[in-house]
């Protein structure tokens, strides 16, 4: 049975990874209203197979409550959907990184948001 938590290890928090994700050599795929930027890099001892970030624009919402809100449907439909990543696991020393980034300035409801990740997960993953 797959783990349903996303906890602090699953997650980009080193600005080298940022870094190294956003530059020029990652990738992107579109699902709308969601576009998520991902690339590899060499696995420490003990990380995750994959590891996210969440952001919101403040272009999209001006207002710290709906971009909090997305943040949190997003992480949501990401901690229900992460089992699918689970046929990435090889033993090739490589973690991939993924960002989540939102598109859109209106909001749409979690099953829907969840419906949308779970589109975009699947194109990740047939990447690999």
């Amino acid at each position: 049975m797959p783990s349903f938590t996303l906890c602090k290890e699953e997650r980009i928090c080193k600005r080298t990874e940022t870094e190294r994700l956003f530059s020029g050599n990652s990738r992107r795929i579109t699902v709308f209203p969601i576009r998520a930027v991902f690339t590899e890099t060499e696995r420490e001892i003990g990380a995750p197979w994959v590891k996210m970030m969440v952001s919101v624009p403040k272009k999209c919402f001006k207002r710290a409550v709906k971009r909090n809100r997305v943040k949190r449907q997003l992480r949501e439909a990401y901690r229900h959907l992460k089992h699918y990543f689970s046929a990435l696991k090889t033993e090739s020393g490589t973690t991939l990184l993924v960002a989540f980034v939102w598109m859109d300035n209106k909001l749409y409801a979690s099953e829907e948001v969840k419906q949308r990740m779970e589109k975009l997960i699947c194109r990740i993953c047939e990447k690999y």
